[in-house]
């Protein structure tokens, strides 16, 4: 833990200095300036509202909320057909003249109706992360996301931040990621898409995009309360960009595409099972085939979980090409689970996982630690902190253990 610290210390005083002060000011510089201009817009169109009409926040969702919001359908924008349009007898009288007001009387104020903003500011979520483990490897990631709501229900995201990798032997590597994204909705199916550009410190700049179909294959059912009782969920998954493994990687200019399909199915209020399955492609002439799959019940506050992990790639290029590529890596493993309320604005969730996994057809023990809390600072602004420690591998360490730390958070400000 020491060595952890230390290495966080050196972070700080190698990267930050030379890097990120004048970036960050840019960055910073356009962020308020996106904020400003969307709360500008939307204090110039409230403005015009009733001076009694008051203004509508929203909440955060949560994941029974979310999927219900899946179930909704997009509201009829055109009218295309209707029983007044075939029989006249059912068309609607119109309206009566009304009686002209006495030429003495005062004519009546016209009321003005509210009027929604063009584009709303709904939330600004910062991420952290910080990755080390015994060999030296340090990963860094701080990453702001603004997102902003349009009149028609669509949303904008707009995502930056610093990232930092270092590793022995290995000159260590600065990234200033800068994404735009859009998510709206066809009916039941939500579309996701995202592009933008990765800019780093001695290294050429390099593009990114993903995109995102999801397609609820069962709507959702929710309880009275608001818990989600069933669901069957199916979304396609694309992926392209640098690989951000370590600095070795990135410094090879590693690049990768990813693929595949991912379900979700609440069986009932308390059982849920996810499944995903990546194909990749590197720039290298590597490919992999990564699936996942976890079974999950819930008692309560208490939960327990299976979890399999299969990975396995075309060729082993860990020496050249500097990720981890093993031709055969198995992991699985049990969770136990508790999570529960400490107080009215402290949530904490403890979790355990025991299990084994194989490399080489040699067979370890993987055990997870788990531990997460969030604070609710106010009714709009949350924070999560979490730490894990896990032995399970994500580079081949020959027959010494494998032992990382991380470090996470995330600080949630709605508006």
């Amino acid at each position: 833990m020491a060595d952890s610290f230390r290495r966080y210390l050196f972070i700080y005083r190698y990267a930050f200095t030379k890097y990120i002060l004048g970036y960050l000011q840019i960055q910073l510089g356009v962020i308020l300036s996106v904020g400003i201009w969307a709360f500008c817009e939307v204090k110039l169109q409230a403005a015009q509202l009733h001076e009694n009409t008051k203004s509508l926040s929203s909440s955060p969702l949560n994941i029974n909320q979310y999927h219900l919001e899946l179930s909704k359908p997009l509201p009829h924008r055109f009218l295309i057909a209707a029983p007044e349009n075939f029989n006249p007898d059912l068309r609607q009288q119109p309206p009566r003249p009304k009686p002209k007001p006495p030429e003495n009387s005062r004519p009546p104020t016209p009321s003005i109706e509210p009027t929604t903003p063009n584009v709303v500011l709904e939330s600004i979520d910062t991420n952290y992360r910080y990755d080390t483990d015994n060999f030296g490897q340090t990963n860094l990631f701080i990453e702001p996301t603004l997102q902003f709501r349009l009149r028609n229900g669509n949303k904008i995201f707009l995502k930056t931040g610093f990232d930092f990798f270092d590793q022995r032997g290995v000159e260590s590597v600065s990234n200033f990621p800068l994404q735009v994204g859009w998510q709206g909705k066809i009916g039941q199916v939500t579309l996701q898409a995202a592009a933008g550009v990765d800019v780093f410190d001695r290294l050429p700049a390099a593009m990114n995009l993903n995109a995102k179909v999801e397609v609820p294959i069962v709507p959702a059912r929710v309880s009275p309360s608001g818990q989600l009782r069933s669901l069957l969920v199916l979304s396609g998954n694309l992926e392209q960009g640098p690989y951000k493994s370590n600095a070795r990687t990135l410094e090879n200019e590693i690049s990768s595409w990813r693929f595949g399909p991912d379900l979700f199915w609440q069986i009932d209020r308390n059982t849920s099972l996810f499944s995903s399955l990546r194909l990749g492609n590197y720039n290298d002439g590597n490919s992999e085939v990564q699936t996942f799959s976890r079974l999950e019940r819930k008692f309560g506050q208490f939960s327990l979980a299976a979890n399999l992990f299969n990975w396995s790639y075309d060729r082993d290029l860990e020496g050249t090409s500097g990720y981890f590529s093993p031709p055969d890596f198995l992991v699985y493993n049990a969770e136990v689970a508790w999570e529960g309320d400490i107080t009215k604005f402290l949530r904490c969730r403890l979790a355990a996982n025991l299990g084994r996994q194989r490399l080489k057809g040699e067979f370890d023990n993987a055990n997870t630690y788990q531990t997460r809390c969030t604070v609710k600072l106010s009714p709009n602004i949350e924070a999560d902190l979490g730490y894990s420690f896990s032995n399970v591998r994500n580079q081949d360490t020959g027959e010494r253990a494998y032992g990382g730390n991380s470090f996470t958070g995330q600080l949630r400000v709605k508006f």
